[in-house]
């Protein structure tokens, strides 16, 4: 017996050494009824880069916490006193993100379990030892709060930095220290007074956030309370609303800075900024000025190449009223108008209630449906074979009777339904004014996004009220006639290519095999209605059903391909837009083309075509002088509408120059011209 306890002691003493080592670039830890804690060092000996990465690890026992920098109602956060140091300059604790307590009204901040606070000490000679002595006061909670005091002792000897074993535990807590929130996607996007006298902030996620939570400092110690949380956008937008606590700090709320720190899990984020003051009255004066912005880009979009699809349509309504009388005109053009104003306040009241369900709004993402285009294929098919004349569609009593004696029975109604359908086909991209005034109305609530919408509606509509009000522009026009046929049939052609290229984006969505069978079944459907008479009307109505129910049937899934319709030559110099990556490429000083780009936006292919692929912005694209990233958005991409919505834009167009001059991004207007691109390429090259 007495052999086995002296080897057993002699293994123990064998063993001692090894145990000290595992413990180098620690202290020992300091004991109390509520837990423990020391200093560990990330490296054994001190190196040769002047600084050591150190952390203060505490082990709490169940149901006790420590306190953040900003304690919050109560409590104090850890301290250190280095006195008596050795070869040390200055010591700087970093703070991972807390979490909030509530306990009894009270609302504090802190850490449970564990936590490492980290630490970068700074030496006054390299390459010399490094000798700590660490006098730590901190208060611990539970039911009740205890202050608790110890004296930590570390040395570091000089040598090689080897990482030691508790780096990777420092590291851990250094990752939870929160940073700008680029790398986490997070954005902050304001920070206003309200009227009320409290704060609301607005931030930008992607991914979607979960359960945020958002904690504000002021240098004069003013309190905030719980924030309320709104997730907007699917989690992809958050807004935060805090009051602060009567009593606390000086002066109004936008006196002097504040500091917030957002939490989600393992996400964070840290931003000083100023409050912006409150808006006085319900954003009135901003409102006048947007409704006109709206109108004039309502207008404007009458002009982008996004509205080529439904120019025969327009001019299908223009030259039906040769002839006619002043009353028949002026009523199909306000019945034209009407059906633009009412197709923009229904996509008024859409966006409203996809807003407030949390889903991803924006300007033409509807062409981001397959199921859409298909419908919109369907539609533009029956348009041109009524305009080659296989079929007409009749209406009830009271409309027939509604325009007769007025030119065309059928007038109001097909020129209500052309203005509603003109609406629908314009709004794949956006328009200079335009995407001003969306970014305005989708940042706020229903009303702004109602009157918005409808001044877009009166601005698109002005052409057809400019008729309207002075008839004779149309009365001027020759009478119908054989004329008249011939120009029906040219601009069924035109409708014919407009659903080519419908049936090119979904394609371009979906793959060939559905786009081979949707323009196949289409196709057919003008074959059935070109035979006229000769088929049942039920039959041939039963016919078309089932032909449309078909093509909308073969609606899959996406498909994956490369840059949105660039040349074989240019492919390469894209790269996929990635928000971490372009970080990498700003930090190596490079200058970054970034382009938002989609299959069914066409003037964003007027822009590539026009300025992009061409003279000298192609020639810094395919040198590597500029970076060229990406973003397609043919589908739908929580990424880049979150992107979009960064810089107040819900549409397409869209693109920014980035570089050492313009690390935020310079916006680009919707219409590119090589000089514009050419300037913000050297704003952004040069450093601010």
């Amino acid at each position: 017996m007495i052999r086995v306890l002296v080897t057993a002691f002699l293994w123990l003493l064998a063993l001692m050494p090894a145990a000290r080592a595992v413990e180098a670039g620690t202290s020992p830890w300091e004991i109390n009824d509520q837990g423990r804690f020391r200093l560990i060092s990330a490296v054994n000996a001190v190196g040769e880069s002047g600084t050591v990465q150190l952390g203060l690890a505490f082990q709490l026992k169940p149901g006790w916490k420590i306190y953040w920098r900003s304690p919050g109602d109560a409590g104090f956060p850890p301290s250190i006193d280095w006195k008596g140091s050795d070869n040390l300059a200055e010591a700087v604790i970093s703070w991972p993100a807390p979490h909030r307590f509530t306990v009894s009204n009270l609302e504090t901040m802190g850490y449970k379990d564990e936590v490492v606070l980290p630490i970068v000490v700074r030496l006054n000679e390299a390459n010399q030892p490094l000798s700590l002595k660490a006098s730590v006061d901190y208060l611990t909670c539970d039911v009740l709060c205890v202050p608790r005091h110890g004296e930590l002792a570390l040395d570091l000897p000089a040598g090689p930095a080897e990482a030691s074993p508790q780096a990777h535990l420092i590291s851990r807590y250094l990752a939870q220290v929160p940073a700008d929130g680029a790398r986490q996607g997070l954005v902050l996007n304001s920070a206003e007074a309200t009227e009320s006298g409290g704060l609301r902030v607005v931030v930008s996620a992607t991914p979607a956030l979960a359960h945020p939570d958002l904690f504000v400092e002021r240098a004069d110690q003013m309190q905030f309370g719980r924030p309320k949380v709104r997730l907007e956008q699917g989690g992809r937008r958050a807004v935060f609303e805090l009051m602060p606590v009567t009593g606390t700090g000086e002066g109004e709320l936008v006196d002097k800075p504040i500091t917030l720190t957002l939490v989600d899990g393992l996400r964070s984020m840290e931003a000083d900024t100023a409050v912006t003051p409150a808006e006085k009255g319900p954003h009135l004066g901003k409102l006048f000025s947007m409704m006109f912005v709206a109108l004039l880009g309502g207008f404007i979009l009458n002009l982008m190449p996004c509205v080529l699809p439904v120019l025969s349509l327009k001019v299908l309504g223009l030259i039906g009223h040769g002839g006619a009388e002043r009353q028949a005109i002026r009523a199909g053009f306000l019945a034209s108008a009407a059906g633009i104003v009412t197709s923009f306040l229904l996509l008024a009241v859409v966006t409203s209630a996809l807003k407030a369900a949390g889903a991803a709004v924006g300007w033409g993402v509807q062409f981001q449906q397959p199921l859409f285009l298909v419908l919109m294929v369907a539609v533009v098919t029956l348009f041109a074979a009524n305009l080659f004349g296989f079929y007409e569609i009749p209406l009830p009593q009271w409309a027939a009777e509604l325009g007769r004696g007025r030119g065309n029975p059928h007038s109001l109604a097909g020129h209500f339904a052309t203005g509603a359908f003109a609406t629908l086909l314009a709004t794949p991209c956006s328009a200079p004014f335009l995407g001003t005034a969306l970014g305005f109305a989708l940042a706020h609530g229903s009303f702004e996004i109602l009157v918005i919408f409808l001044l877009l509606g009166l601005g698109m509509a002005l052409p057809y009220l400019a008729v309207a009000f002075w008839p004779q522009l149309a009365q001027r026009l020759p009478r119908p006639g054989q004329w008249m046929i011939t120009a029906r049939r040219l601009l069924g052609l035109v409708m014919v290519g407009t659903a080519l290229w419908l049936l090119f984006v979904f394609f371009a969505e979906a793959g060939l095999q559905s786009a081979l069978q949707v323009g196949g079944l289409m196709s057919l459907l003008l074959v059935v209605l070109a035979m006229g008479q000769r088929i049942i009307p039920i039959v041939r109505l039963g016919i078309i059903l089932v032909l449309v129910l078909a093509s909308v049937a073969t609606s899959s899934g996406p498909v994956s391909h490369g840059p949105a319709n660039a040349p074989l030559g240019l492919k390469a110099m894209w790269k996929p837009f990635d928000r971490e990556v372009l970080g990498k490429y700003l930090a190596d000083g490079k200058v970054v083309l970034v382009d938002v780009t989609a299959e069914w936006c066409i003037t964003c292919q007027v822009n590539k075509a026009a300025v992009i692929y061409r003279g000298q912005v192609a020639a810094r694209l395919a040198s590597g002088q500029v970076i060229g990233m990406q973003a397609d958005w043919t589908r739908p991409d929580d990424s880049i509408a979150a992107y979009l919505a960064s810089f107040g834009r819900y549409g397409i167009p869209f693109n920014a120059v980035y570089g050492p001059g313009a690390p935020d991004g310079l916006p680009l207007a919707e219409l590119l011209s090589e000089e514009a691109v050419l300037d913000a390429f050297e704003k952004a090259r040069k450093p601010l």
